[in-house]
Protein backbone atom coordinates (compact mmCIF):
# COMPACT_ATOMS: atom_id res chain seq x y z
CA UNK A 1 0.00 0.00 0.00
CA UNK A 2 1.51 3.18 -0.94
CA UNK A 3 2.47 5.63 2.00
CA UNK A 4 2.07 9.46 2.04
CA UNK A 5 3.65 12.45 3.85
CA UNK A 6 1.83 15.84 4.10
CA UNK A 7 3.75 19.10 4.55
CA UNK A 8 2.11 22.13 6.37
CA UNK A 9 3.90 25.19 4.51
CA UNK A 10 2.68 28.00 7.12
CA UNK A 11 4.11 31.07 5.17
CA UNK A 12 3.82 34.95 5.50
CA UNK A 13 0.74 35.92 3.23
CA UNK A 14 -0.84 31.92 2.78
CA UNK A 15 -1.45 28.58 4.31
CA UNK A 16 -0.91 25.55 2.44
CA UNK A 17 -0.78 21.75 2.63
CA UNK A 18 1.01 19.52 -0.01
CA UNK A 19 0.64 15.69 0.00
CA UNK A 20 3.58 14.18 -1.18
CA UNK A 21 4.53 10.54 -2.31
CA UNK A 22 7.44 8.87 -2.21
CA UNK A 23 8.44 9.49 -5.15
CA UNK A 24 8.34 12.82 -4.17
CA UNK A 25 5.74 13.85 -6.35
CA UNK A 26 2.49 16.01 -5.77
CA UNK A 27 -0.41 14.24 -4.96
CA UNK A 28 -2.84 17.32 -4.01
CA UNK A 29 -2.28 20.67 -2.28
CA UNK A 30 -5.11 23.29 -0.81
CA UNK A 31 -4.01 27.20 0.13
CA UNK A 32 -5.80 29.44 1.87
CA UNK A 33 -4.53 33.17 2.17
CA UNK A 34 -5.03 35.04 5.53
CA UNK A 35 -5.11 38.96 6.50
CA UNK A 36 -1.86 41.18 6.64
CA UNK A 37 -2.48 43.88 9.27
CA UNK A 38 -0.56 47.33 9.50
CA UNK A 39 -1.27 48.57 12.48
CA UNK A 40 0.91 51.58 12.00
CA UNK A 41 3.83 52.16 9.37
CA UNK A 42 6.68 49.54 9.58
CA UNK A 43 4.78 47.34 12.02
CA UNK A 44 3.11 43.81 10.81
CA UNK A 45 1.18 41.14 12.27
CA UNK A 46 -1.32 38.42 12.10
CA UNK A 47 -4.00 36.43 13.88
CA UNK A 48 -2.93 33.69 15.06
CA UNK A 49 -6.54 32.43 15.38
CA UNK A 50 -6.37 32.93 11.83
CA UNK A 51 -3.12 31.40 10.97
CA UNK A 52 -4.53 28.15 12.81
CA UNK A 53 -7.93 28.31 11.02
CA UNK A 54 -6.49 28.47 7.61
CA UNK A 55 -3.95 26.06 7.71
CA UNK A 56 -6.28 22.99 9.27
CA UNK A 57 -8.51 23.91 6.73
CA UNK A 58 -6.13 23.61 3.64
CA UNK A 59 -5.05 20.09 5.90
CA UNK A 60 -8.34 18.81 5.61
CA UNK A 61 -9.16 19.82 2.02
CA UNK A 62 -5.46 18.43 0.86
CA UNK A 63 -6.55 15.41 2.15
CA UNK A 64 -9.86 14.78 0.97
CA UNK A 65 -8.79 15.85 -2.43
CA UNK A 66 -6.39 13.14 -2.83
CA UNK A 67 -9.15 10.22 -1.93
CA UNK A 68 -7.19 8.09 -0.18
CA UNK A 69 -7.07 6.57 3.09
CA UNK A 70 -6.02 9.03 5.75
CA UNK A 71 -3.93 5.75 7.42
CA UNK A 72 -1.62 5.96 4.95
CA UNK A 73 -0.02 8.88 5.53
CA UNK A 74 2.76 7.92 7.49
CA UNK A 75 3.50 11.51 9.42
CA UNK A 76 2.97 15.42 9.12
CA UNK A 77 5.91 17.88 8.58
CA UNK A 78 5.99 21.40 9.33
CA UNK A 79 7.47 24.43 8.17
CA UNK A 80 6.85 28.01 8.85
CA UNK A 81 7.43 31.78 8.15
CA UNK A 82 9.97 31.77 10.70
CA UNK A 83 10.58 34.87 13.62
CA UNK A 84 7.16 35.82 13.59
CA UNK A 85 6.00 35.21 17.53
CA UNK A 86 2.96 34.47 19.34
CA UNK A 87 2.26 34.92 22.40
CA UNK A 88 -0.65 32.78 24.29
CA UNK A 89 -2.92 31.45 27.20
CA UNK A 90 -1.31 27.72 28.01
CA UNK A 91 -4.71 26.63 29.61
CA UNK A 92 -7.40 28.45 26.91
CA UNK A 93 -5.08 28.61 24.20
CA UNK A 94 -6.14 31.89 23.09
CA UNK A 95 -3.20 34.13 22.17
CA UNK A 96 -3.31 37.46 23.95
CA UNK A 97 -2.33 39.73 20.87
CA UNK A 98 -2.07 39.53 17.39
CA UNK A 99 1.09 37.74 15.90
CA UNK A 100 3.59 39.79 15.27
CA UNK A 101 5.46 39.23 11.92
CA UNK A 102 9.12 38.62 11.04
CA UNK A 103 9.17 42.18 8.96
CA UNK A 104 7.71 43.99 12.04
CA UNK A 105 10.11 46.56 12.77
CA UNK A 106 8.50 47.96 16.11
CA UNK A 107 11.19 46.63 18.68
CA UNK A 108 13.77 48.65 16.43
CA UNK A 109 14.52 51.21 19.41
CA UNK A 110 14.85 48.48 21.83
CA UNK A 111 17.35 46.82 19.73
CA UNK A 112 19.56 50.42 19.75
CA UNK A 113 19.37 49.95 23.49
CA UNK A 114 20.92 46.38 23.43
CA UNK A 115 23.48 47.50 20.90
CA UNK A 116 24.21 50.57 23.25
CA UNK A 117 24.17 48.57 26.25
CA UNK A 118 27.02 46.31 24.41
CA UNK A 119 24.82 42.83 24.16
CA UNK A 120 25.77 43.06 20.45
CA UNK A 121 29.20 40.12 20.62
CA UNK A 122 27.90 38.40 23.11
CA UNK A 123 24.53 37.50 20.54
CA UNK A 124 26.92 36.84 17.90
CA UNK A 125 28.84 34.71 19.82
CA UNK A 126 26.40 32.77 21.06
CA UNK A 127 23.96 32.39 18.54
CA UNK A 128 25.16 33.43 15.32
CA UNK A 129 22.89 36.43 14.93
CA UNK A 130 23.31 40.08 14.95
CA UNK A 131 20.93 42.32 16.95
CA UNK A 132 18.04 43.26 14.91
CA UNK A 133 14.15 43.31 15.09
CA UNK A 134 13.51 40.42 12.78
CA UNK A 135 14.71 38.05 15.13
CA UNK A 136 12.01 36.53 17.50
CA UNK A 137 13.42 37.51 20.88
CA UNK A 138 12.55 41.55 21.17
CA UNK A 139 9.33 40.76 20.04
CA UNK A 140 8.73 38.29 22.71
CA UNK A 141 10.00 40.94 25.34
CA UNK A 142 7.74 43.96 23.69
CA UNK A 143 4.14 41.39 23.89
CA UNK A 144 5.36 40.88 27.79
CA UNK A 145 6.10 44.82 28.05
CA UNK A 146 2.97 46.02 26.22
CA UNK A 147 0.07 43.77 27.31
CA UNK A 148 -1.23 44.03 30.63
CA UNK A 149 -0.63 41.44 33.04
CA UNK A 150 1.43 39.63 30.67
CA UNK A 151 4.03 39.65 32.21
CA UNK A 152 2.76 38.34 35.73
CA UNK A 153 1.28 35.88 34.07
CA UNK A 154 3.93 34.58 32.30
CA UNK A 155 6.09 34.66 35.44
CA UNK A 156 3.66 32.34 37.25
CA UNK A 157 3.57 29.89 34.14
CA UNK A 158 0.61 30.90 32.62
CA UNK A 159 1.38 31.60 28.71
CA UNK A 160 3.34 30.46 26.22
CA UNK A 161 5.36 32.06 23.78
CA UNK A 162 7.00 30.21 20.30
CA UNK A 163 7.33 30.58 16.20
CA UNK A 164 4.51 29.55 14.46
CA UNK A 165 5.64 26.36 14.00
CA UNK A 166 5.54 26.11 17.79
CA UNK A 167 2.11 27.53 17.64
CA UNK A 168 0.96 24.84 15.15
CA UNK A 169 2.18 22.01 16.90
CA UNK A 170 0.60 22.74 20.24
CA UNK A 171 -2.78 23.24 18.08
CA UNK A 172 -2.26 19.80 16.46
CA UNK A 173 -1.37 17.94 19.70
CA UNK A 174 -4.25 19.60 21.68
CA UNK A 175 -2.15 21.19 23.80
CA UNK A 176 0.19 18.66 24.44
CA UNK A 177 3.68 19.32 23.03
CA UNK A 178 5.00 22.85 23.47
CA UNK A 179 8.61 22.35 21.60
CA UNK A 180 10.08 23.86 18.53
CA UNK A 181 13.02 22.46 15.98
CA UNK A 182 16.28 23.53 16.36
CA UNK A 183 16.33 25.51 13.39
CA UNK A 184 13.27 28.29 14.42
CA UNK A 185 14.89 27.98 17.91
CA UNK A 186 18.00 29.55 16.52
CA UNK A 187 16.45 32.69 15.38
CA UNK A 188 15.12 33.79 18.35
CA UNK A 189 18.39 35.43 19.43
CA UNK A 190 17.70 33.34 22.71
CA UNK A 191 19.47 30.13 21.32
CA UNK A 192 22.88 29.05 22.04
CA UNK A 193 23.98 26.89 18.63
CA UNK A 194 26.34 25.48 20.07
CA UNK A 195 24.72 24.19 23.43
CA UNK A 196 21.78 23.78 21.17
CA UNK A 197 19.75 25.10 24.05
CA UNK A 198 18.09 28.44 25.18
CA UNK A 199 20.94 30.61 26.73
CA UNK A 200 20.09 31.81 30.15
CA UNK A 201 22.31 34.83 30.20
CA UNK A 202 20.63 36.24 26.71
CA UNK A 203 16.32 35.68 28.13
CA UNK A 204 18.29 37.35 31.31
CA UNK A 205 19.29 40.12 29.52
CA UNK A 206 15.70 40.28 27.30
CA UNK A 207 13.64 39.64 31.03
CA UNK A 208 12.29 36.80 29.41
CA UNK A 209 11.15 33.90 31.11
CA UNK A 210 12.38 30.42 30.50
CA UNK A 211 8.80 28.92 31.33
CA UNK A 212 7.20 30.35 28.20
CA UNK A 213 9.88 28.90 25.59
CA UNK A 214 9.23 25.85 23.90
CA UNK A 215 11.65 22.40 24.14
CA UNK A 216 14.05 22.72 21.19
CA UNK A 217 14.30 19.28 19.83
CA UNK A 218 15.97 18.21 16.95
CA UNK A 219 14.46 18.47 13.18
CA UNK A 220 12.99 14.68 12.28
CA UNK A 221 11.61 12.92 15.10
CA UNK A 222 8.25 12.46 16.42
CA UNK A 223 7.15 15.75 18.23
CA UNK A 224 3.25 14.33 19.07
CA UNK A 225 0.12 13.05 17.63
CA UNK A 226 -2.75 14.48 16.01
CA UNK A 227 -5.77 15.12 18.88
CA UNK A 228 -8.59 13.49 18.58
CA UNK A 229 -11.23 16.47 19.37
CA UNK A 230 -10.55 18.56 16.77
CA UNK A 231 -13.18 19.66 14.34
CA UNK A 232 -12.76 19.18 10.79
CA UNK A 233 -9.68 16.54 11.61
CA UNK A 234 -10.95 13.60 13.33
CA UNK A 235 -9.85 11.45 10.29
CA UNK A 236 -6.19 12.20 10.90
CA UNK A 237 -6.13 11.43 14.31
CA UNK A 238 -3.58 9.60 16.01
CA UNK A 239 -0.71 10.80 12.66
CA UNK A 240 2.61 11.85 14.02
CA UNK A 241 4.30 14.87 13.86
CA UNK A 242 7.54 13.75 12.41
CA UNK A 243 9.51 16.56 11.13
CA UNK A 244 9.72 20.60 11.41
CA UNK A 245 11.96 23.45 10.08
CA UNK A 246 11.62 26.71 9.33
CA UNK A 247 10.88 27.41 5.78
CA UNK A 248 14.43 28.14 4.67
CA UNK A 249 16.06 25.45 6.12
CA UNK A 250 13.77 23.71 5.23
CA UNK A 251 13.94 24.59 1.28
CA UNK A 252 17.85 24.35 1.97
CA UNK A 253 16.88 20.54 2.48
CA UNK A 254 14.41 19.90 -0.04
CA UNK A 255 16.90 21.19 -2.32
CA UNK A 256 19.55 18.54 -1.61
CA UNK A 257 22.26 20.66 -0.32
CA UNK A 258 23.62 18.05 2.38
CA UNK A 259 26.89 18.62 1.03
CA UNK A 260 29.08 21.75 2.83
CA UNK A 261 29.17 24.48 -0.17
CA UNK A 262 25.57 24.02 -1.70
CA UNK A 263 23.45 26.78 -1.77
CA UNK A 264 20.44 28.03 -2.55
CA UNK A 265 17.76 31.13 -2.59
CA UNK A 266 13.93 30.77 -2.13
CA UNK A 267 12.20 33.78 -3.87
CA UNK A 268 9.20 34.46 -1.56
CA UNK A 269 7.57 37.13 0.15
CA UNK A 270 11.35 38.02 0.86
CA UNK A 271 14.40 36.51 -0.65
CA UNK A 272 16.79 34.32 1.56
CA UNK A 273 19.62 32.67 0.32
CA UNK A 274 21.70 29.72 2.84
CA UNK A 275 24.66 27.76 2.31
CA UNK A 276 25.66 24.82 3.69
CA UNK A 277 28.88 25.16 5.91
CA UNK A 278 28.76 21.64 7.91
CA UNK A 279 28.93 20.75 11.19
CA UNK A 280 30.50 23.99 11.98
CA UNK A 281 29.32 27.33 12.30
CA UNK A 282 31.01 30.10 10.72
CA UNK A 283 31.22 33.47 11.52
CA UNK A 284 30.44 35.72 9.30
CA UNK A 285 32.50 39.40 8.64
CA UNK A 286 30.26 40.65 5.70
CA UNK A 287 26.88 41.04 7.33
CA UNK A 288 25.80 37.89 6.90
CA UNK A 289 24.33 35.42 10.32
CA UNK A 290 24.93 31.61 11.00
CA UNK A 291 21.84 29.42 12.08
CA UNK A 292 20.98 25.66 12.61
CA UNK A 293 20.05 24.11 9.38
CA UNK A 294 18.61 20.83 11.07
CA UNK A 295 20.05 18.59 13.56
CA UNK A 296 19.55 15.05 11.66
CA UNK A 297 20.44 11.50 13.07
CA UNK A 298 22.41 12.96 15.96
CA UNK A 299 24.42 15.59 13.29
CA UNK A 300 23.97 19.34 13.52
CA UNK A 301 24.27 20.95 10.06
CA UNK A 302 24.70 24.87 10.10
CA UNK A 303 23.74 27.30 7.48
CA UNK A 304 25.45 31.00 6.35
CA UNK A 305 22.23 32.78 5.67
CA UNK A 306 21.72 36.37 4.30
CA UNK A 307 17.85 37.48 4.11
CA UNK A 308 16.14 40.15 2.26
CA UNK A 309 12.81 41.28 3.70
CA UNK A 310 11.19 42.15 0.80
CA UNK A 311 10.98 40.93 -2.48
CA UNK A 312 8.15 39.04 -3.72
CA UNK A 313 6.05 41.60 -1.45
CA UNK A 314 7.24 44.07 -3.89
CA UNK A 315 5.73 42.89 -6.71
CA UNK A 316 2.36 42.70 -4.49
CA UNK A 317 3.08 46.44 -4.09
CA UNK A 318 2.42 47.07 -7.30
CA UNK A 319 -0.45 45.24 -7.74
CA UNK A 320 -1.89 46.10 -4.06
CA UNK A 321 -1.02 49.78 -3.08
CA UNK A 322 0.06 51.21 -6.61
CA UNK A 323 -2.71 49.32 -9.04
CA UNK A 324 0.34 49.05 -11.79
CA UNK A 325 -0.65 45.49 -12.29
CA UNK A 326 -3.41 42.94 -11.82
CA UNK A 327 -1.30 39.85 -11.08
CA UNK A 328 1.91 38.82 -10.87
CA UNK A 329 2.16 37.51 -13.96
CA UNK A 330 1.59 40.55 -15.87
CA UNK A 331 4.35 42.37 -13.74
CA UNK A 332 6.76 39.72 -16.02
CA UNK A 333 4.85 40.51 -19.17
CA UNK A 334 5.02 44.27 -18.55
CA UNK A 335 8.76 43.73 -17.84
CA UNK A 336 9.34 41.71 -20.92
CA UNK A 337 8.12 44.60 -22.93
CA UNK A 338 11.38 47.05 -22.52
CA UNK A 339 14.58 46.34 -23.21
CA UNK A 340 15.93 47.40 -19.73
CA UNK A 341 14.36 49.48 -16.74
CA UNK A 342 15.18 52.67 -18.29
CA UNK A 343 17.56 54.06 -15.39
CA UNK A 344 14.97 53.35 -12.94
CA UNK A 345 15.83 51.62 -9.83
CA UNK A 346 13.58 50.73 -6.97
CA UNK A 347 14.86 49.99 -3.87
CA UNK A 348 11.91 48.07 -1.83
CA UNK A 349 13.35 48.38 1.69
CA UNK A 350 9.54 48.82 2.98
CA UNK A 351 10.43 47.33 6.20
CA UNK A 352 14.47 48.18 6.16
CA UNK A 353 16.90 46.61 4.71
CA UNK A 354 18.22 43.23 5.63
CA UNK A 355 21.77 41.27 4.92
CA UNK A 356 24.21 42.66 4.44
CA UNK A 357 23.28 46.45 5.44
CA UNK A 358 21.06 45.51 8.58
CA UNK A 359 19.76 49.16 8.02
CA UNK A 360 16.28 49.22 10.43
CA UNK A 361 16.06 53.09 9.42
CA UNK A 362 15.66 52.34 5.42
CA UNK A 363 12.81 53.29 3.20
CA UNK A 364 11.81 52.25 -0.11
CA UNK A 365 12.77 54.98 -2.93
CA UNK A 366 12.51 55.07 -6.62
CA UNK A 367 15.15 56.88 -8.33
CA UNK A 368 15.91 57.60 -11.50
CA UNK A 369 12.15 58.61 -12.91
CA UNK A 370 12.03 60.62 -16.23
CA UNK A 371 8.98 61.84 -18.26
CA UNK A 372 9.25 58.88 -20.38
CA UNK A 373 9.43 55.80 -17.25
CA UNK A 374 6.47 53.92 -17.85
CA UNK A 375 5.11 51.26 -15.84
CA UNK A 376 6.88 48.70 -17.28
CA UNK A 377 10.30 49.95 -16.15
CA UNK A 378 8.87 50.41 -12.92
CA UNK A 379 8.07 46.60 -13.09
CA UNK A 380 11.23 45.51 -14.71
CA UNK A 381 13.25 47.82 -12.20
CA UNK A 382 11.49 46.26 -9.45
CA UNK A 383 12.32 42.58 -10.84
CA UNK A 384 15.87 43.50 -10.73
CA UNK A 385 15.94 44.69 -7.48
CA UNK A 386 15.09 41.23 -6.39
CA UNK A 387 18.05 39.92 -8.37
CA UNK A 388 20.26 42.29 -6.85
CA UNK A 389 19.50 42.05 -3.16
CA UNK A 390 20.30 38.19 -3.94
CA UNK A 391 23.40 39.39 -5.99
CA UNK A 392 24.14 41.66 -2.51
CA UNK A 393 23.48 38.00 -0.57
CA UNK A 394 25.78 36.04 -3.15
CA UNK A 395 28.84 38.48 -3.02
CA UNK A 396 28.87 38.88 1.00
CA UNK A 397 28.25 34.74 0.84
CA UNK A 398 31.50 34.55 -1.07
CA UNK A 399 33.43 36.61 1.61
CA UNK A 400 32.63 34.79 3.72
CA UNK A 401 32.45 31.07 2.52
CA UNK A 402 35.50 28.53 2.76
CA UNK A 403 34.58 27.87 -0.89
CA UNK A 404 32.95 30.16 -3.76
CA UNK A 405 29.27 29.43 -4.42
CA UNK A 406 29.44 27.77 -8.35
CA UNK A 407 25.80 27.22 -8.76
CA UNK A 408 23.03 28.96 -7.09
CA UNK A 409 19.89 26.32 -6.65
CA UNK A 410 16.66 28.35 -6.86
CA UNK A 411 12.92 28.00 -5.09
CA UNK A 412 9.84 29.98 -4.14
CA UNK A 413 7.09 31.26 -6.23
CA UNK A 414 8.83 34.29 -7.60
CA UNK A 415 11.59 31.68 -9.04
CA UNK A 416 9.24 30.83 -12.05
CA UNK A 417 9.97 34.53 -13.14
CA UNK A 418 12.21 33.50 -16.82
CA UNK A 419 13.18 36.66 -17.09
CA UNK A 420 14.29 37.62 -13.31
CA UNK A 421 16.08 33.84 -13.13
CA UNK A 422 18.08 35.13 -16.53
CA UNK A 423 18.82 39.05 -15.22
CA UNK A 424 19.72 36.94 -12.13
CA UNK A 425 22.20 34.42 -13.70
CA UNK A 426 23.86 37.55 -15.84
CA UNK A 427 24.39 39.51 -12.71
CA UNK A 428 25.71 36.87 -10.16
CA UNK A 429 27.60 35.63 -13.61
CA UNK A 430 26.71 31.48 -12.73
CA UNK A 431 24.33 29.15 -13.46
CA UNK A 432 20.64 29.03 -11.69
CA UNK A 433 19.51 25.93 -11.64
CA UNK A 434 15.76 25.52 -10.90
CA UNK A 435 14.16 22.30 -10.15
CA UNK A 436 11.21 20.83 -11.65
CA UNK A 437 9.89 20.42 -8.16
CA UNK A 438 9.55 23.82 -6.78
CA UNK A 439 7.64 23.14 -4.06
CA UNK A 440 11.16 22.52 -2.24
CA UNK A 441 10.41 24.25 1.43
CA UNK A 442 7.11 21.93 1.81
CA UNK A 443 8.94 18.99 0.16
CA UNK A 444 11.89 19.94 2.60
CA UNK A 445 9.61 19.47 5.76
CA UNK A 446 8.13 16.48 4.24
CA UNK A 447 11.29 14.68 3.80
CA UNK A 448 12.33 15.62 7.31
CA UNK A 449 9.01 13.95 8.42
CA UNK A 450 9.40 10.82 6.47
CA UNK A 451 13.06 9.88 6.81
CA UNK A 452 11.56 9.84 11.23
CA UNK A 453 8.58 7.76 9.77
CA UNK A 454 10.78 5.55 7.42
CA UNK A 455 9.42 6.46 4.56
CA UNK A 456 12.91 7.34 2.68
CA UNK A 457 15.88 5.72 4.53
CA UNK A 458 18.60 8.31 4.48
CA UNK A 459 18.94 11.85 2.61
CA UNK A 460 20.99 10.06 -0.26
CA UNK A 461 17.67 8.68 -1.28
CA UNK A 462 16.15 12.03 -1.43
CA UNK A 463 18.36 13.93 -3.43
CA UNK A 464 17.84 10.64 -6.04
CA UNK A 465 14.79 12.33 -6.41
CA UNK A 466 15.68 15.69 -7.02
CA UNK A 467 15.65 17.01 -11.25
CA UNK A 468 16.56 20.19 -12.70
CA UNK A 469 13.28 22.18 -14.79
CA UNK A 470 16.01 24.74 -16.14
CA UNK A 471 19.37 26.10 -15.83
CA UNK A 472 20.14 29.99 -16.69
CA UNK A 473 23.56 31.03 -18.03
CA UNK A 474 25.04 33.90 -17.96
CA UNK A 475 23.91 35.94 -21.53
CA UNK A 476 24.33 39.78 -20.96
CA UNK A 477 27.47 41.70 -20.98
CA UNK A 478 29.17 41.44 -17.95
CA UNK A 479 30.53 45.01 -18.08
CA UNK A 480 26.63 46.19 -18.47
CA UNK A 481 25.45 44.36 -15.69
CA UNK A 482 28.67 45.81 -13.45
CA UNK A 483 27.58 49.24 -14.22
CA UNK A 484 23.87 48.40 -13.27
CA UNK A 485 25.01 46.98 -10.13
CA UNK A 486 26.47 49.89 -9.43
CA UNK A 487 23.62 51.69 -9.92
CA UNK A 488 21.88 50.01 -7.74
CA UNK A 489 24.78 50.56 -4.75
CA UNK A 490 24.22 53.81 -5.12
CA UNK A 491 19.99 53.58 -5.16
CA UNK A 492 20.73 51.84 -1.93
CA UNK A 493 22.77 55.08 -0.11
CA UNK A 494 19.89 56.93 -0.75
CA UNK A 495 17.39 54.76 1.22
CA UNK A 496 19.79 53.89 3.56
CA UNK A 497 18.80 55.89 7.18
CA UNK A 498 15.92 57.30 5.86
CA UNK A 499 13.79 57.52 8.79
CA UNK A 500 16.67 57.99 11.44
CA UNK A 501 17.89 61.12 9.33
CA UNK A 502 14.43 62.56 9.39
CA UNK A 503 14.34 62.14 13.02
Amino acid sequence: METYVIALDQGTTSSRAILFNRAGEIVSRAQHPFHQIYPQPGWVEHDPMEIWATEKRALAEAVDSAHIDPRQIAAIGITNQRETTILWDARTGQPLHNAIVWQCRRTAPLCDRLKADGLGPTVTEKTGLLIDAYFSGTKIRWLLDNIPGARQRAEKGELRAGTVDSWLIWNLTGGKSHVTDHSNASRTMLFNIHTLRWDEDLCRALDIPLSLLPEPLPNSMEYGRVAENIPGLEALAGIPICGSAGDQPAALFGQACFAPGRAKNTYGTGCFTLMNVGDTPVCSKAGLVTSVAWTLGGKTTYALEGSVFNAGSAIQWLRDELGLIQSAPECDRLAESVPDAGGVVVVPAFTGLGAPYWDMYARGTILGLTRGSTRAHIARATLDAIAFQVTDLVRAMNEDAPCPITTLRVDGGASVSDIMMQTQADLLRLPVDRPAQVETTAFGAAALAGLAAGVWSAPEELESLRRSQHVFVPQRDADRCAADYARWRRAVERASGWIENEL
